[in-house]
């Protein structure tokens, strides 16, 4: 159990689903036991990174504790030619997140998604 606790204050690293559309990259995560509140993007002329709170839960007395409720951390690199707008939403549990082809972003921008 003392496994578990300590596991569930690490930071888990969030698969993600990573594709191109004629306007922009798309990034879609799973982030299960969060709301849209909880969730922090900042993206990078190069890089983004996915950061989500986990929210307390009531203790419970598991028999079996194999996964737990964030917090969520992942850091992506981005491949050239992707510093437009970003846009973010979260629901049912999934974020997905763009950032559109082009521009040229010089500075670090924090996203919230839209719940």
């Amino acid at each position: 159990m003392a496994e578990a606790i300590q596991a569930s204050s690490q930071p888990q690293p969030v698969p993600v689903n990573v594709y191109e559309t004629d306007d922009a990259i798309v990034i879609v995560a799973p982030l299960p036991g969060v709301m849209a509140s909880d969730i922090e993007i900042t993206v990078g002329a190069r890089q983004v990174r996915i950061w989500a709170e986990a929210r307390s839960l009531a203790p419970k007395s598991y028999l079996r504790h194999e996964w737990h409720y964030g917090p969520y951390e992942r850091t992506l690199e981005l491949p050239e030619g992707f510093e437009g707008e970003p846009n973010a939403s979260f629901g049912n549990g999934q974020l997905a997140f763009s950032i559109g082809r082009g521009g040229s972003r010089t500075e670090t921008l924090l996203v919230q998604p839209a719940g």
